[in-house]
């Protein structure tokens, strides 16, 4: 995957919006291009994703991902529905510091995420083999991330449980959806929209940042 790292680089020097920029480490290269090799080789028996191409797993999973690993709050962060690990692989390796739960209720998608997690590796995440309403953590997450979840509604009301006091939904979405935002649960609010620029995506991308009102 050597050959994608000239893009990966072009790509995060164009993401230039002061709470965007992403000033990736040689290391964070390497585990960005390795996880991405994972991915493409995972993905026939896996089914981690429609697309094929490793060309473009890299501009809309990992480069999409990285447009968002500095809009995501500070602590600790579930990305729930996590699938092949976007977007929380990527911002586990640009923010290493930072627990990152991986979690999801399909089996095979889990055990690639465990593979990735050793094989970088990071020890920053901690994958969880579950459905979100299932899973009740020892300590709740300051902030829950999730890329694509069916709606934002099912996002809260699936999650609301994990949040900590003071803690923020992210929600990654296409288009705006106005339809979704009109339907958000009680006690929930929108706190923040922010259009993404993401280099080589022609569509919308929007992070949706919610907290409760009370």
């Amino acid at each position: 995957m050597e050959q994608f790292r000239p893009r990966l680089l072009e790509a995060a020097a164009q993401m230039s919006v002061a709470q965007m920029s992403v000033a990736l480490s040689e290391r964070q290269q390497d585990q960005l291009l390795e996880y991405l090799a994972l991915f493409a080789r995972w993905n026939s028996a896996y089914n981690l994703s429609a697309i094929r191409d490793p060309e473009q797993m890299l501009e809309r999973h990992i480069i999409d991902s990285l447009s968002v690993v500095n809009l995501c709050g500070e602590g600790s962060l579930i990305d729930v529905g996590s699938g092949g690990g976007l977007p929380g692989i990527p911002l586990a390796i640009v923010h290493p510091e930072r627990a990152i739960t991986l979690l999801d209720s399909n089996g095979k998608k889990t055990r690639f995420l465990f593979q990735v997690a050793s094989s970088l590796p990071l020890p920053n995440i901690t994958v969880i083999n579950k459905r979100v309403e299932a899973f009740v953590p020892e300590q709740p997450f300051a902030g829950v991330v999730s890329r694509a979840f069916a709606s934002i509604e099912d996002m809260v009301n699936g999650s609301e449980h994990m949040l900590a006091p003071g803690g923020r939904f992210y929600a990654m979405k296409g288009k705006l959806p106005e339809d979704e935002l009109s339907a958000l649960p009680k006690g929930i609010k929108v706190e923040q929209v922010h259009r993404l620029s993401v280099p080589g995506c022609d569509g919308e991308r929007h992070m949706i940042q919610l907290c409760r009102t009370a």
